[in-house]
């Protein structure tokens, strides 16, 4: 009898990873993304010091340099978005775009917007000015007045004066070249002192500068202590494993089409407007766009490879769709390699020169090209994330849309 037990007990397959120990292991994965990105966040503060204290052409570089560095990892961790309200509701101080950056510094004469009277306030030039009836005393730039007065004044979401854009924006100047190669060529001297300074107000920039940068690293701070061990947002996805799955699978959705299928790629390229493009100071679109494809994968694989080459892997989504239904699991995951891969052809293209700004240009037909074949990926890989919803059993799930797609806000069937 104690034989036959035995020979039970070692037949026994092992059990796919369970919802508790997958809910576990994406609150792993989101807290080593944002780590990361603190990490890269504060190399950018460490550069933006430099460039302020000694302005040049090798540390305005510099902090370029670690400006897009910084974008690796935070782009791979908005797939922790939409579907987690903690991330929801802090996303918009650290990365929203497109923004009306003449709010905070000096553009182009003929640059505006008539349904926001801030799109040319300029207060880097401007030490006092009244918003909504209150005068503001804006002499000393520090990150309070950035992130309680600034961003998102007079409740328009294109006031954008903090995170990422903003402090890109700060780095490379407007990108005037239109749907022509190059991007924004601040000079240095911006930030000089004395008689040297270009343009004006130059220590004011500086001070811009550095106050968002190290308002960055502070909210990214948050959001690691958010999916640490006794974190808020750990607990949210990890208390009900089931509510947990399904908030993963809603930020795939979600991000994949709606966000970057739709209003970060076709957007701009049904209006063929630079504008639209997601890092337009930079032209650093092509990057962001293939890290986010990453960060989906990521996501259901289980998997994400660290600044330091470290993989971390654990139990995945794909695991429990693959026990519930093998087919969907095996067709969705040829299929984030698939939208992945259509995002690396976008970032070659990028990497040697032909930038997103230039592939949206009217008549590229290459571009187009390239261009819909990883819209059309992404499209495509959401009609089965929504599928391995249904495969896990889950509550139905509508996916944030985009009136640049055909279905916004579709459920697929």
């Amino acid at each position: 009898m104690r034989l036959f037990s035995l020979l039970l007990l070692t037949a026994t397959p092992t059990l796919a990873a369970s919802p508790q120990e997958v809910t576990e292991h994406y609150a792993d994965l989101a807290l080593a993304t944002y780590e990361d990105s603190l990490t890269t966040a504060t190399a950018l503060q460490q550069a933006v010091a430099a460039l302020t204290a000694s302005p040049s052409d090798a540390t305005l570089q510099a902090a370029r340099d670690a400006w897009k560095a910084a974008r690796v990892p935070y782009q791979q961790s908005e797939a922790f978005r939409f579907g987690n309200p903690i991330v929801d509701d802090w996303e918009g101080r650290v990365n929203s775009w497109p923004l009306d950056e003449g709010l905070i510094d000096y553009v182009r004469t003929d640059y505006g917007n008539e349904e926001n009277q801030l799109a040319t306030l300029n207060v880097i030039a401007t030490p006092k000015f009244t918003l909504s009836g209150t005068e503001i005393d804006a002499s000393a730039i520090i990150p309070d007045l950035i992130a309680k007065t600034l961003h998102e004044a007079d409740g328009i979401e294109a006031n954008v004066a903090s995170g990422y854009h903003a402090i890109e924006f700060l780095l490379w100047g407007q990108d005037l070249n239109g749907t022509e190669p190059g991007a924004g060529n601040r000079p240095a001297t911006d930030f000089a002192i004395g008689e040297a300074c270009t343009n004006g107000n130059c220590d004011r920039r500086a001070a811009y500068l550095q106050a968002a940068t190290d308002l960055l690293v502070a909210d990214l701070t948050e959001m690691v202590d958010n999916w640490d061990a006794d974190g808020p947002a750990r607990a949210a996805v990890t208390a009900d494993p089931q509510a947990g799955v399904l908030a993963a699978l809603t930020g795939m959705g979600s991000l994949s089409y709606g966000e970057l299928a739709g209003e970060r790629i076709k957007l701009g390229l049904m209006l063929n407007d630079p504008e639209e493009e997601h890092d337009c100071f930079s032209d650093n679109t092509h990057n962001s766009h293939f890290y986010d494809g990453v960060g989906i994968r990521n996501v259901y694989l289980g998997t994400y490879t660290r600044l330091d080459g470290t993989d971390l892997q654990g139990p995945s989504l794909s695991e429990l769709v693959a026990a519930a239904n093998p087919a969907v699991d095996s067709q969705l995951t040829t299929e984030l390699d698939a939208s992945v891969a259509a995002l690396q052809a976008v970032k070659d293209a990028g990497d040697a020169g032909r930038t997103f700004d230039t592939l949206i240009a009217p008549g590229n037909a290459e571009g187009e090209t390239l261009i819909m074949a990883a819209v059309d990926a992404l499209v495509t890989q959401t009609a089965s994330i929504d599928r391995a919803v249904t495969a896990l059993g889950l509550s139905k799930v509508e996916f944030e849309g985009s009136d640049s797609l055909d279905s916004p806000g579709a459920v697929f069937q």
